[in-house]
């Protein structure tokens, strides 16, 4: 397989390579083996959350509502705080 990577992207690379002593074919290994085992756990994550919302165990809840309740969470914090 080859990869084409933008110049800014190589130039990085080959430095972190020179620095590390490490080939970067084995840089680029290790780091799409990272990106894709992350990515493999948020699909799970999302899967998981999809089916708890579609069988009732989760609620969603209303965005613009939670921001609201949020900012005047805040505000009330703020008030409380003692003045300099």
């Amino acid at each position: 397989m080859e990869v084409r990577l933008k110049p800014d992207t190589e130039s990085r690379l080959n430095k972190l390579a020179s620095q590390s002593g490490r080939p970067t074919d084995d840089l680029v290994e290790d780091a799409m083996a990272g990106y894709l085992a992350e990515v493999v756990e948020v699909r799970n994550l999302l899967d998981t959350r999809y089916d708890d919302m579609k069988s009732g165990r989760v609620t969603p809840i209303d965005g613009e509502a939670f921001f609201k309740n949020l900012r005047q969470r805040e505000d009330e914090l703020l008030k409380q705080r003692p003045t300099k």
